[in-house]
């Protein structure tokens, strides 16, 4: 039966090697290399996925940022996705996770007068902020029921949908109503490349723009103006000590050499 998937992602730096300005604490993204966001790829796989087990369905792509991340979203395109929208703008620049997921819930209360949304689906995490918190935000922001570190969309229909859900002690099997929004884990499947057909119809979509106020919301309630948190200060990791090599003539005298080492070192 056919299901409305919106799944939202994130143009992200395609490495985690950024280097940080000494002077202000604030990251270096000038000619970085931008993709999606690693953990939001199996969040578009899974909504092709339920799209071909429900012939009819629809997927709606959905992100925030700078008019370049137009390019996150024709990837999602070419993925499998049938529509694509960009919130953007100067007033929505410099969001933290609160005011982000509040214009993403905006946004889709939006699509949703189009053509009612039956499933958001979320990666578990960015691979810059990390926060891990967008997708219950969202929820939270829609009042709808939430459900993160899903591994397995066991069955899914206009009303309902069963998850398995990860736990630190196993699995939960969790049946949730609809709409809901869902964040996914890495173990939920298999990303697919892209095929030519799919980049062809990609390269010709058209992406549809909506600011801030497009979406109902005021100056002060997004971007930099809509954000209780800042990043003070970013620091690149501590470089790691050299290792140890344990030098002996015989393997039983490495052995013993690396036994003495560990008990000196109170490791074991």
């Amino acid at each position: 039966m056919p299901l409305h998937i919106v799944v939202c992602v994130k143009h992200t730096p395609s490495t985690i090697a950024v280097d940080v300005d000494s002077a202000t604490g604030q990251p270096r993204t000038a000619g970085l290399v931008f993709a999606m966001n690693p953990f939001d790829e199996y969040a578009v796989e899974e909504a092709v996925r339920i799209k071909e087990r429900n012939p009819g369905s629809t997927i709606t792509a959905l992100s925030l940022g700078p008019d370049a991340d137009q390019a996150v979203l024709r990837d999602a395109i070419s993925r499998g996705c049938d529509a694509a929208f960009l919130i953007t703008g100067p007033e929505v620049l410099g969001s933290d996770s609160y005011a982000t997921s509040r214009a993403l819930a905006a946004a889709i209360r939006k699509i949703s007068e189009q053509k009612p949304v039956h499933l958001a689906l979320f990666g578990k995490n960015t691979n810059d902020g990390n926060s891990g918190v967008v997708g219950g935000m969202v929820a939270a922001w829609l009042d709808w029921p939430g459900v993160l570190s899903v591994k397995k969309i066991q069955a899914i229909d206009e009303s309902a949908a069963t998850l398995w859900r990860m736990m630190e002690d196993g699995i939960d099997v969790v049946k949730v109503g609809l709409p809901a929004a869902v964040g996914t884990v890495k173990e939920i499947n298999e990303p697919r490349i892209p095929s030519l057909k799919g980049k062809m119809a990609a390269k010709k979509a058209v992406i549809a723009k909506w600011t801030a106020a497009d979406i109902g919301l005021k100056p002060e309630e997004a971007g930099a103006a809509g954000s209780p948190s800042r990043l003070a200060r970013s620091a690149p990791p501590p470089p790691r000590p050299a290792g140890l090599r344990i030098a002996g003539a015989t393997a039983s005298e490495k052995a013993e050499k690396l036994v003495t080492t560990l008990i000196e070192r109170k490791l074991i």
